[in-house]
């Protein structure tokens, strides 16, 4: 009996050490960084005394429902500058290809800004973020992004994923 259970074992080990390593793995690169500044320069997301500052929330305009938030995040460089970080979230729509090995999808997105003096709401602005997405079978990635309608980011192999938008 223990010899056919070491036979069995044995064979089972010489099954999984047959594999190839040529088993492409598919590189996932959909982190997205949003800088919001004004036309001096300034941080939008920077409260400083006295000043108008803005906060913002996201909503999937493709989502199950009317409201379906948008998680994110708001970072900070080494030097302070704030940032909206979106990884995933909103739902993908297809958009159509013929090639089976280069797909497209996009996300549509409202931000809303809500514009605050003294933690006091002054004005909310609805804007429209679009990412588009590329798949291939060794990459998907973000390939474009539009800020309301506007092309702000066309993706470049090996750089992040960075738009800024002055308002």
């Amino acid at each position: 009996m223990k010899n056919i259970f070491f036979g069995v074992l044995l064979v089972f080990c010489a099954f999984l050490s047959c594999r190839t390593g040529d088993d492409e793995l598919q590189n996932i690169d959909q982190i997205l960084n949003v800088y919001m500044k004004n036309k001096s320069g300034r941080d939008l997301f920077k409260n400083k005394k006295d000043s108008t500052y803005f906060t913002y929330s996201m909503n999937d305009d493709n989502g199950v429902a009317d409201i379906a938030p948008v998680s994110s995040s708001l970072r900070a460089t080494a030097d302070s500058m704030l940032f909206i970080e979106y990884i995933a979230g909103a739902r993908r729509i297809g958009i159509d290809t013929l090639d089976p090995d280069n797909k497209f999808y996009r996300s549509d997105i409202t931000v809303s800004l809500i514009k605050r003096l003294n933690n006091t709401v002054l004005d909310t602005i609805e804007d429209q973020l679009t990412i588009e997405y590329r798949m291939t079978p060794s990459v998907f990635e973000v390939s474009k992004v539009y800020y309301n309608d506007t092309l702000r980011f066309t993706k470049q192999a090996g750089s992040p994923n960075v738009v800024t938008i002055v308002k």
